[in-house]
């Protein structure tokens, strides 16, 4: 899943102050290299290096330098920040799971710090960019949601929270994607049972997410199919009680009387007498 605009710049605006704080406090610049082998430097330098390969979307690089730092400096100021920044440019090369075990970490042993709820909205990202199709296993969907609403939930108040709670509506629309995909899979098959199940659990569990109403004109389709026409016309009676101009209850209606596929005013049609 791309990357969301809002969160690049939310992030990005978070490493940039941090970075001119850095670059206020310290001076030089250096360069970083693999082949390099190990050499002791002041923190000053390894600092401004990891800074410098940042803003030169040296990630691979920048994280190593950060790295570096916590491990030659790790009782100074610049350690703590380094663990963050490491995890920052892990994000950024799509390293979920590197950046994830160093967001943990920095949790672990800064739980008081001014940075900690950028530091969970981080690891919520991580998880949240690696929401995959609906056709797939969504084992990563969950934990993006319960690691967003752990966000909202800790720091409400906080400049990611906003973000957080949108992006858990999202998360939570698509498990409902991914239940829809298995309703329709079993009725295509014609498994109307197994098929019903699936949207039910959409209505009664997601019933604040987009798929409801197709979930609902899927319910009668089902029932119909079974020949069950009192369950086809109660799920019929719902969506045009609380969707009433969709294209869904118009096809409902459609499958319902055979009468074009235009309902009448609600008030005066025969859904609404269903309430």
């Amino acid at each position: 899943m791309a990357k969301a605009v809002w969160a690049r710049r939310a992030t990005a605006g978070w490493a940039l102050s941090l970075a001119a704080l850095g670059l206020a406090m310290v001076g030089g610049c250096g360069s970083s290299d693999d082949d390099i082998p190990y050499q002791e430097q002041s923190v000053e330098v390894l600092y401004n290096t990891a800074l410098d390969q940042l803003g030169a979307q040296d990630y691979k690089h920048a994280a190593k330098s950060f790295e570096e730092v916590d491990r030659q400096h790790p009782y100074s100021v610049w350690a703590t920040k380094a663990q963050i920044m490491a995890a920052f440019s892990y994000y950024q090369m799509n390293k979920y799971d590197d950046a994830i075990a160093a967001l943990d970490r920095f949790i672990q042993l800064h739980p008081g710090h001014k940075d900690i709820p950028y530091a969970y909205y981080l690891k919520a990202l991580c998880y949240y960019e690696q929401i995959s199709d609906v056709q797939r296993d969504q084992r990563v969907t969950q934990q993006a949601l319960d690691a967003l609403a752990e966000v909202v939930k800790r720091f409400p108040e906080s400049p990611y929270a906003r973000d957080a709670r949108l992006k858990v509506e999202l998360a939570i629309d698509h498990l409902a994607g991914k239940e829809m995909s298995i309703g329709r899979y079993y009725q295509n098959n014609q498994q109307y049972v197994g098929a019903i199940n699936r949207y039910r659990v959409v209505i009664e569990r997601y019933q604040t997410t987009t798929p409801v109403p197709e979930a609902l004109h899927r319910l009668v389709e089902c029932y119909l199919a079974l020949g069950v026409k009192s369950e086809a016309q109660e799920a019929a009676a719902v969506l045009g009680y609380n969707f009433p101009g969709s294209d869904w209850y118009q096809d409902s209606y459609f499958l319902m009387t055979g009468e074009g596929t235009k309902p009448p005013d609600e008030k005066s049609g025969w859904f609404f007498g269903l309430f």
